[in-house]
């Protein structure tokens, strides 16, 4: 890269002071052009004054860096900038919206400076280094304020929405312990429609960290979920902590649920993990869905690794048994003997039985599964029955269902070595 050239600063100095001289006309062409380009913002009295004021300050935050040389280690985002963040997050206002807001304020902010300093003449050199070192000290600048803005964001949203459900968490817990409900007045109470088909969801993040983790994550990515899967309106949801919660789906009339619909936006997240129920219907349906998104939650909690998404139907024999995960490992181990190692050998003598009973024990169905040789799936199935000491078919229900936990909890249920 090119040596900086040694009238840079001083020209940038200049350009400074000249738009600065405009500061109130700067800020409101800006604070126009913003809301132009992002409808989400009008209408919003609050917001818009909150905007104008951090775009002011912005401002003149950049132009005093740009006018004194300032290092950027020493600039603190305005307080009028981390308030409106705050305001957004207490109106539901994505944080997509600040973002985009934040990217268009900025171009608007740099053409009144690139206007500037075209009308300085500086030859082609001058305003080249000049320009470039505009570029460095206004993205260096916008990238230090907008990461803390964005974790004020986050921190408010979740307090906000902690609040904001702290009365219907009330009403959901006394609806999930009573026997008699008043439908019309848990309704009108939650806002939100009981006879109807119901899904229940349990979402969390294995730990709270300053890189967008919290209430709103587990916020947007439910309400994704419902809008994959159709929903005809909204999802009832109930934070339990800063990383855990509640929510219920309304299926209106509909009483199936794609699985693999679901596990593609909880994939998508990466990080996020979440539990399903069964659909249900009505006051009886909301609890008993929940209660199996519990148990789903309860038991892939203690696999390892953590799946990421975990349907009830797919698991519902495992969880409705893993009341205590050490008495469950003794039973597997019981029933597995030495085929419970941990081990790449175990594992694939473990799924090739398992799909043996799947199939009703049939080797061509089997080996057509996994894509092997009718001999190659005979050997693994003689294997199995040897280390095991007793053939497959002997106690077909008991193998099944240990295998089956193990194929969902892994390790947690596996020895490392043979007793």
């Amino acid at each position: 890269m090119a040596a900086e050239h040694p009238e840079a600063a001083k020209q940038l100095s200049v350009v400074a002071e000249n738009v600065g001289s405009h500061l109130s006309e700067v800020s409101r062409d800006i604070v126009e052009h913003v809301t132009a380009k992002v409808p989400e913002l009008r209408g919003e009295a609050t917001v818009i004054k909150i905007l104008q004021a951090s775009i002011a300050e912005n401002v003149a935050t950049l132009l005093h860096v740009f006018e004194n040389d300032i290092s950027l280690d020493n600039v603190e985002g305005p307080a009028a900038y981390f308030e409106y963040a705050r305001r957004l997050a207490q109106r539901d206002i994505p944080l997509s919206v600040m973002t985009r807001a934040h990217r268009f304020g900025h171009l608007r902010f740099l053409e009144w400076c690139l206007d500037e300093l075209d009308r300085q003449g500086a030859d082609y050199e001058l305003f080249t280094a000049t320009h470039r070192r505009m570029l460095q000290l206004s993205f260096g600048y916008s990238d230090r304020v907008a990461e803390p803005a964005t974790l004020v964001y986050q921190q408010e949203r979740d307090h906000w929405l902690l609040g904001q459900t702290a009365a219907r968490a009330a009403r959901v817990r006394d609806l999930l312990a009573e026997k008699d409900v008043d439908l019309n007045w848990a309704e009108r109470a939650l806002g939100y429609r009981l006879r109807q088909h119901h899904l229940g969801l349990v979402a969390w993040l294995p730990t709270l960290t300053g890189e967008g983790a919290g209430l709103a994550r587990l916020d947007r990515i439910t309400n994704e979920i419902g809008r994959e899967l159709d929903c005809p309106a909204g999802p009832l949801i109930v934070p339990r902590d800063a990383v855990l919660s509640w929510a219920w789906l309304p299926f209106g009339s509909r009483n199936e649920v794609s699985s693999e619909q679901v596990s593609n936006v909880v994939e998508r997240s990466g990080s996020v993990h979440v539990c399903v129920g069964s659909v249900g219907y009505g006051i009886e349906g909301f609890r008993s869905t929940h209660r199996q998104a519990l148990r789903t939650q309860e038991l892939a909690a203690v696999a390892s690794p953590v799946p990421l998404f975990t349907n009830f139907s797919t698991v519902a024999p495992v969880a409705l048994m893993a009341t205590n995960v050490d008495d469950m490992r003794a039973w597997v181990w019981g029933v597995l003997g030495p085929l419970a190692i941990d081990d790449e050998n175990c594992a694939r003598l473990r799924e090739t039985a398992q799909i043996f009973l799947n199939t009703g024990c049939s080797y061509t169905a089997t080996a057509s599964a996994q894509i092997l040789h009718k001999n190659t799936v005979q050997y693994r199935i003689r294997k199995a029955e040897q280390i095991m000491g007793h053939p497959v078919q002997k106690g077909h229900s008991d193998l099944e269902v240990a295998l089956r936990a193990v194929q969902y909890l892994g390790s947690t249920l596996l020895r490392t070595s043979p007793a």
